[in-house]
């Protein structure tokens, strides 16, 4: 088998609000901050002398290569976003930003806020479009059922309510 790999399927372009701000924040950091104060230090490391046996430049230089991948690819990703701010007209339909709540079969309910791909790590509740159950939320009314095919089977939701915070 080669080494070949296709390229990864780039995230969905879209982000709320708070996620842009939380992207500019950690680009900012990266930037402003941490990346000056890492160029210093391995800038003192490498005075030492031997850099071949010297773990601080080593470790500093592949720091530094992580953060300059990090920042390229956040001013790459943040070129592209569309920020969605405003509501949908149609509020009885999901859509991007749309925090929604299921029941199961079991009569169990759960939250899920619809957020892009670079911001469903902020909160447990928030669930990527791109996800599977994004992916089958995307355009359901109030009362649709969905049945979600699973590793582990097929699990089966019923819209019950549909907010725009």
């Amino acid at each position: 088998m080669g080494r070949f790999r296709l390229p990864a399927q780039p995230g969905s372009q879209y982000i709320t609000p708070a996620g842009a701000v939380r992207l500019r924040a950690e680009l900012d950091e990266l930037w402003r901050r941490e990346r000056p104060q890492l160029t210093a230090a391995v800038a003192v490391a490498a005075a030492q002398g031997d850099r071949s046996e010297n773990a601080e430049y080593i470790y500093g230089k592949r720091r530094l290569r992580e953060i300059d991948r990090r920042v390229r690819f956040l001013r790459a990703r943040l070129e592209g976003m569309r920020i969605v701010s405003e509501t949908p007209r149609d509020r009885g339909r999901v859509y991007f930003g749309a925090l929604v709540t299921l029941e199961t079969i079991e009569g169990a309910l759960c939250r899920y806020r619809i957020v892009g791909p670079d911001e469903f790590d902020m909160d447990p509740t928030y669930i990527s479009m791109d996800s599977p159950l994004g992916k089958a939320l995307l355009g359901k009314r109030l009362d649709d059922e969905l049945v979600l095919q699973l590793e582990r089977g097929a699990q089966s939701y019923r819209i019950m309510a549909i907010d725009y915070p």
